[in-house]
């Protein structure tokens, strides 16, 4: 991992990464951050996600930022329902996988966070559509347990642009059992906003993580 302590022992930056205006809302709720936090809209799609993170991550910006993606995200597991957390083990797309780092931090801080919700841990695989049916029951068979269309592509990216942390963190909005084209949609997506508001402070904890001395 990059190290949490810039050039002059300042601390490293944490970007947040999400495509759409209503995740940027939700995840802006938050405060108590330890060092500089930016929650920059991507837009959708891998494509998009890698223009934004390229800009966000270059000499203007904040370079040796840690990244998190997040946002919405579709489940893929039977028995998953919208407000269910996804913490990514790893990244995959067509591209390849991004291993993901402080996987065990993020998700015991988000257990107590949402001691009601049920956080699910695996590997979050990336398409460039939106996923529905067959091809969603294809996807669980390769061992992914939830796909979204930015988040390979924004940690991918941010490795490319040098050594550091990266995360991905998604609330489940849409599950095999709870598609977005059925009846109890909205209420599915107001579950999923009012947990992505909350949570926040749990990506502090992982980033404070990062600043503890190392042994």
């Amino acid at each position: 991992m990059g190290d949490p302590l810039g050039a002059g022992g300042t601390v490293t930056p944490l970007l947040v990464a999400c495509a759409l205006g209503i995740e940027q809302v939700a995840l802006r709720s938050g405060r108590g951050a330890p060092g500089p936090v930016r929650v920059v809209r991507t837009g959708m799609g891998p494509r998009a996600a890698e223009a934004a993170v390229a800009r966000a991550l270059g000499p203007a910006g904040m370079p040796d930022a840690a990244v998190i993606a997040s946002g919405f995200c579709a489940g893929l597991a039977p028995g998953m329902h919208p407000g269910d957390l996804v913490v990514a083990g790893e990244t995959r797309d067509a591209d390849g996988t991004t291993p993901c780092t402080g996987t065990g931090v993020l998700v015991a801080a988000l257990s107590r966070a949402f001691p009601g919700r049920r956080v699910h841990t695996g590997p979050l695989t990336g398409s460039d559509h939106v996923v529905r049916g067959p091809e969603r029951a294809a996807l669980r068979a390769s061992g992914a347990i939830a796909v979204d269309m930015e988040s390979a592509a924004t940690l991918r990216t941010a490795l490319c642009h040098g050594p550091r942390p990266v995360a991905a963190v998604r609330v489940v909005v849409d599950a095999p059992e709870h598609e977005l084209v059925r009846i109890g949609t909205v209420r599915g997506g107001i579950s999923a906003f009012i947990v992505l508001r909350a949570v926040l402070p749990a990506f502090y904890e992982w980033h404070r993580s990062l600043l503890l001395p190392r042994r």
